[in-house]
């Protein structure tokens, strides 16, 4: 059984939905005991960085992210669940997080251009390009044509190359996949993005770190 943590953040259901069309079995789940029997674990969410640490911290789910961790559960962040494994985020005025991989998120700056000098509007939202940077059984069948989709404000930045698996453009340059040891996360919304989401979802509950 997979367990999607439930913690008040949104996209819950899309994330449910996409694991049962795989014929996976799930919970979207804030129940201790359940998670620790999972056999993976999926966290989600769209939302701020400030009420989402609030939220983790008052169910447990904080410490049930960080055991998981430590059992070696093959973890999988997306979109705000990969923001907030990182050690700090500037939203709401500096939010410290759960540190699972060494970190910090950044706001978009204002003033991004494209290549081509037009200005960029923030939040990004919609299809973007993945580059991969190193292989990962769970990124095995992403291609350089394949495109994601995005919705954020705020974006990850790893703090050691090692942890950046891939990256994507948008005005800069951030770490639109990252992982280490038995973690990886997206930024972008693979329960959102087709074929090849769906694909990256298949691949994860194949893994076996």
């Amino acid at each position: 059984m997979i367990a999607i943590i439930d913690y008040d953040a949104g996209n819950l259901t899309s994330v449910e939905r996409a694991v049962r069309f795989l014929g996976e079995d799930c919970a979207v789940t804030r129940d201790l005991d359940l998670i620790s029997k999972a056999e993976r674990v999926i966290f989600p969410g769209v939302g701020a960085a400030g009420s989402a640490m609030e939220s983790l911290k008052k169910y447990g789910l904080d410490k049930a992210l960080h055991e998981a961790m430590k059992a070696g559960k093959p973890i999988l962040g997306i979109c705000l669940g990969t923001q907030i494994i990182t050690s700090f985020s500037e939203e709401n005025q500096g939010t410290p997080c759960l540190g699972l991989v060494k970190g910090e998120v950044l706001c978009f700056p204002d003033d991004m251009k494209s290549p081509e000098g037009e200005k960029l509007k923030v939040p990004h939202m919609g299809w973007n390009n993945v580059t991969v940077l190193k292989d990962h059984p769970v990124l095995a069948d992403l291609r350089p044509e394949h495109q994601f989709y995005f919705v954020h404000s705020y974006y990850p930045m790893a703090k050691e190359a090692g942890n950046v698996l891939a990256e994507t453009a948008y005005g800069l340059t951030f770490s639109s996949v990252m992982g280490r040891d038995n973690l990886i996360a997206t930024q972008f919304h693979p329960e959102k993005s087709g074929k090849p989401g769906l694909a990256l979802l298949k691949n994860f509950i194949a893994w076996k770190p």
